[in-house]
């Protein structure tokens, strides 16, 4: 049986950034995260890291061109993209190879790098403008490409899609998307014209690292009209994709950090790990029932798990369960779900600042029983006590926990097992009992118990 046929193929012509954020670094990162094999064509090698551009070394016009042709007659292009082309003459060498082949071509007109180095000799612009635009099924300039390649002062939406419309209509690319990320709007709005009419995609401006967002962007576009998807859709996934690279970047270096490619699978990945972990470990505490039962508030059970510190954000990152009392046992009340909004969850996000690896808490009964025995058994126990507080600043409980989880491992002054909440205006005392993951809890759980 042949699989090369289900094997789609995505070739980057671009410089290569040693830092690991933007080029083909970061298209390579992007094809895998579409389940896309990708394939090189370098044009230049970079002396990069995240503040600068140390120095740039052109490989010469025939090695990129033979590249491109190695490639393309063997293993076959389903599409492309170039990035960072340098020179006229390697844009010359690459627009000559590519009138070869009809595989879409995405044109990412890479002029300046994120830290402000220029990367597109000034005599190259023509040539691009000449030889490679009327080849692109579509064009991906940002605010500044977008006004050298148009030739107008771009400020408002409108001037985006003048812009665009003259690479079109004037310069002869398919498409163009003009990236709204520099128009001081309130969302990152990209404006699209193809054929004969404008799309905008918009997404809210998020916090996050930068670096390689052009590459990482036109690299999503040009994996996804590899797989098969239209222009349009193709746009609409690789908005959503650099959205969340952007939010959940890699914090690394002293400058503009980079985008996050690994997101688009790893939370995926991640959340379906820590629902299978944590359901095996419920199933586990039901097995032990009759030993928790006593153990168990009048409120029930909480077992909680979070994605990785990386991922974990928000309550909808972390994974809970409810746990109760079902006759002379415990069972879990529906599945395990993410998205629960409780102390609980609140709690293992602020330990989770603090101590990265602690993802997983479940609570009982306060018992000072327990808590001789977990010390006993070598558990660092810390305690909080909100009665001190004064009725005149009780607030809801979810927006005082992180404060109160913080005061409790300080107190400590090293990492605490198990946190006790001694109670407050008729609430219940209860032991927090956190680990590593559910099986961690679990084990503790078992000491003590």
């Amino acid at each position: 049986m042949d699989d090369r046929k289900y094997v789609k193929t995505a070739l980057t012509i671009a410089g290569s950034d040693s830092g690991g954020g933007a080029g083909i670094e970061a298209d390579l990162k992007t094809f895998s995260a579409f389940g896309v094999h990708g394939l090189v064509a370098i044009t230049s090698v970079t002396a990069q890291n995240t503040q600068e551009v140390r120095a740039i070394y052109d490989v010469s016009p025939e090695v990129v061109a033979k590249q491109i042709e190695a490639v393309a007659d063997d293993i076959g292009v389903d599409a492309a993209k170039t990035g960072m082309l340098s020179s006229a003459e390697i844009i010359k060498a690459v627009a000559k190879t590519m009138e070869k082949y009809e595989f879409p071509l995405v044109v990412d007109p890479v002029m300046i790098a994120k830290s402000g180095a220029p990367l597109l000799r000034e005599d190259a612009v023509d040539a691009l403008l000449k030889y490679v635009i009327p080849l692109a099924t579509l064009v991906t300039p940002n605010k500044p490409e977008a006004e050298k390649l148009s030739g107008i002062k771009i400020e408002t939406l409108e001037d985006a899609k003048k812009a665009a419309k003259i690479i079109v209509e004037e310069l002869g690319a398919k498409a163009a998307i003009v990236k709204g990320g520099h128009l001081n709007l309130s969302e990152a709005v990209d404006v699209l014209y193809y054929g004969g009419e404008f799309r905008e995609y918009r997404a809210p401006f998020v916090e996050g690292c930068t670096h390689g967002t052009g590459c990482s962007f036109s690299a999503a576009i040009t994996a996804n009209l590899a797989k098969g998807k239209d222009l349009e859709e193709a746009i609409k996934v690789a908005k959503e994709f650099i959205t969340m690279g952007i939010f959940y970047g890699a914090r690394i270096g002293k400058g503009h950090c980079p985008v996050n490619q690994n997101a688009w699978i790893e939370i995926p990945a991640e959340k379906w790990r820590v629902y299978e972990s944590l359901v095996k470990a419920v199933r586990e505490l039901e097995k032990i029932g009759d030993r928790t039962l006593p153990h168990v508030p009048e409120t029930g059970m909480d077992f909680v798990y979070a994605l990785s510190r990386l991922y974990a954000r928000t309550p909808k990152d972390v994974a809970g369960s409810k746990i109760v009392r079902v006759g002379n046992t415990v069972k879990a009340v529906g599945s395990v779900e993410f998205g629960a909004s409780n102390y609980l969850v609140s709690a293992v996000l602020k330990f989770m600042e603090l101590y990265p690896e602690i993802r997983s808490a479940l609570n009982l009964r306060y018992s000072e029983e327990l808590i001789k025995k977990a010390q006993k058994n070598g558990f660092r126990v810390s305690f909080y006590d909100r009665r001190k507080e004064l009725e005149k600043i009780k607030v809801k409980e979810e927006a005082t926990i992180p404060r109160d989880i913080e005061t409790a491992i300080k107190m400590l002054s090293e990492k605490p097992d198990i946190i006790c909440h001694l109670g407050n205006w008729g609430g219940e005392a209860l032991m927090l009992i956190f680990g590593e993951s559910p099986e961690d809890v679990l084990r503790k759980v078992k000491i003590i118990l």
